[in-house]
């Protein structure tokens, strides 16, 4: 018999299943007690998802019940003795679920986030029976934690910013909340290792101290398992830059591999002392094979690796050119790449979807060290930035990375405290934003618009 439909046969159930292809959508769902950090879990899985071009959305189920009951009271709401408060979190969990399938199949989207306990088999088991009916397949991660300092931490970190809490003191919040979490622990099944065999999923044990991982069916479940294998929890900080002002950079040309203006090794001495500055401990200097990247670290008197994932966007044809002179060879090129930055690709080039596809292993290496420095490239440093603050592919070719400015990443709750440090020191602007006229019959004028000053 099927999973969950013994009083029906194989025949009568799979009238109303809809076939599961190889590549058919992945709903993924989160189990777990409250302030085990699913959320968190959910939010970073999102963004990494869709940041690899995966179109991924989180139905946080918490969410749903905060506009279905506007005023939180107290912990009793979830008692599971309390049949009103039992009744709105079905329909919540409900309605969630319909938004799931609306998405996943009308919307394009490809893998939907059910973030909520799930501690249950019995709701597991709605939850299987909905994926199976529309066509989805089921992943599910559970987070288990017992350390009662990083459950305190979450409570305090997270939790008492929730709106449930905004007119109560601190005390009372965390006596609340872990009342709340009482109302779960009585029910609460984990994920079995027989009696749960059936089912694909990954348990994380003690925020990455331990993981199982059972039953992983295709590419984007293994994604997800090699994700969620490298992400942690320690504070710490990302530290990102351009290297110091280029030759090519002064002249207005793109691409190449220039060493530094005067300017620009002015900004390596003081970007030593900014570093300095900082006291941290351990930090690991990363830099491109471009001479630019490394005459910027060779400045910091400090042991850094290079990276060839690192190099500038490659501009094909139009590597060392000014825009004026693409505009003049390449006119339809150049509209052309303004109408989709993101995906257009240069002739023998890159494009900025290439990119983000290369700099996939930064992004898992940056997740699982701690204090890093990366010494970039413009459209790197976009790549890199678009990651860390969820940005879309239609924003992130315009993000801003000015020369001889350090931004500071410091990974908070749900996502990326952003510092923005100038160093000092004069550098020519390389930003170009996209021009009002994109058409490929546009006059030179309107097609040069925006390109900034130079040489």
């Amino acid at each position: 018999m099927m999973r969950g439909c013994s009083s029906r046969t194989k025949l009568a159930q799979n009238q109303d299943r809809a076939v599961c292809m190889t590549n058919c959508p992945t709903l993924i769902v989160t189990v777990g007690l409250p302030a085990r950090g699913k959320t968190y879990i959910s939010k970073k899985l999102t963004r990494y998802l869709n940041w690899i071009g995966v179109p991924t959305r989180e139905f946080n189920v918490g969410q749903y019940r905060r506009e279905c009951v506007k005023i939180y009271k107290s912990f009793e709401f979830f008692r599971p003795d309390n049949e009103e408060g039992l009744k709105i979190r079905r329909q919540c969990a409900s309605a969630a679920l319909n938004d799931v399938r609306q998405y996943l199949a009308e919307e394009g989207g490809q893998v939907a986030v059910f973030d909520a306990t799930n501690t249950t088999r019995e709701r597991r088991e709605t939850i299987i029976q909905f994926a199976e009916q529309n066509g989805f397949k089921v992943f599910f991660v559970e987070s288990v934690c017992e350390d009662p300092d990083v459950i305190q931490e979450n409570i305090v970190q997270v939790k008492l910013g929730s709106p449930d809490y905004t007119n109560c003191n601190t005390e009372e919040a965390v006596e609340d909340f872990m009342k709340r979490i009482k109302c779960y622990e009585n029910s609460y099944e984990t994920l079995d290792e027989v009696l749960d065999r059936d089912l694909s999923y990954i348990k994380i044990m003690d925020v990455g101290q331990r993981y199982l991982v059972n039953r992983v069916l295709d590419h984007i479940q293994s994604r997800i398992v090699y994700y969620l294998m490298n992400i942690h929890i320690t504070p710490r900080s990302i530290y990102l830059c351009r290297h110091g002002e280029s030759e090519l950079n002064v002249n207005g040309r793109i691409g190449g591999d220039s060493g530094l203006t005067p300017r620009g090794k002015e900004f390596g001495k003081k970007l030593s002392q900014f570093i300095l500055e900082q006291g941290i401990s351990d930090l690991k200097v990363w830099t491109s094979q471009m001479k630019r990247t490394i005459q910027t670290a060779e400045a910091l008197n400090v042991p850094y690796e290079q990276w060839k994932v690192l190099n500038e966007i490659d501009a094909g044809v139009c590597e060392e050119m000014m825009y004026e002179e693409i505009q003049d060879h390449y006119p339809l090129e150049f509209a052309l790449r303004d109408q989709d930055k993101y995906r257009y690709r240069y002739p023998k080039g890159e494009s900025y979807e290439d990119l983000v596809q290369r700099l996939e292993p930064v992004i898992m290496e940056l997740e699982r060290q701690e204090n890093v420095l990366v010494v970039c490239h413009q459209a790197v440093m976009r790549c890199l930035l678009a990651y860390f603050l969820d940005k879309t592919a239609e924003e992130l070719p315009y993000l801003k990375c000015p020369l001889h400015t350090v931004l500071k990443l410091t990974p908070v709750a749900y996502g990326c405290k952003v510092e923005s440090i100038s160093l000092n020191v004069d550098a020519v602007d390389t930003h170009r934003e996209r021009p009002e006229n994109v058409n490929i019959h546009r006059t030179t004028e309107d097609a040069l618009q925006t390109v900034p000053p130079h040489l």
